[in-house]
């Protein structure tokens, strides 16, 4: 996966080729790794845990267990953690210290947020499609968070630019960029 902070775009990546992408928000604060500054971490990651198995999307997480309570998306009032938590482990020196931050991908009720950093430090997304992210991706699986576009990490950038409302282009490759984390 990778995520985009200037688009506030999460891209699923196989085999070097876009899977899907979705809309997401990361830090209202900004970015980094610096203890008690609700940053969102740049860098590479792992997704270390998954919770949340057959939960409905609208379940609601405190202290990473089932509440029992189920919302709607965009709740009034309400910002909890829902759907599913995908626990994210740092594999730089700079951003070591994501897991012990409780840095997680999940998601939010707010979901007229999406798309703006919104965050207190997580990666948010929709109720469904953190639902539909967590049954493609195992334990594991890569995470790179960047600062940059998009646009900017991958060929096809032209289609990209002529088709805004769709994402991402239908068969792209990895670009250079990959590596401007």
């Amino acid at each position: 996966m990778v995520v985009s902070v200037t688009d506030q775009r999460l891209l699923l990546v196989r085999d070097g080729k876009p899977v899907k992408s979705y809309v997401v928000s990361t830090s209202k604060f900004g970015i980094g790794s610096k203890n008690g500054s609700n940053y969102t971490p740049l860098g590479k990651m792992e997704i270390v845990r998954k919770i949340g198995d057959g939960a409905p999307p609208g379940m609601v997480f405190k202290s990473r267990r089932a509440t029992g309570e189920v919302i709607k998306p965009n709740a009034p009032g309400r910002d909890p953690i829902v759907g599913r938590i995908m626990w994210l482990h740092g594999k730089e020196t700079q951003n070591e210290n994501t897991f012990k931050r409780c840095v997680y991908i999940h998601g939010t009720p707010e979901e007229w947020r999406l798309g703006t950093p919104a965050s207190y430090g997580c990666i948010r997304m929709g109720m469904k499609d953190v639902v539909d992210l967590y049954d493609r991706i195992g334990e594991g699986a890569e995470v790179r968070v960047m600062r940059g576009s998009l646009l900017e990490t991958w060929e096809g950038q032209t289609w990209a630019k002529e088709h805004p409302s769709s994402s991402p282009a239908p068969t792209p490759a990895i670009g250079t960029g990959m590596a401007q984390l």
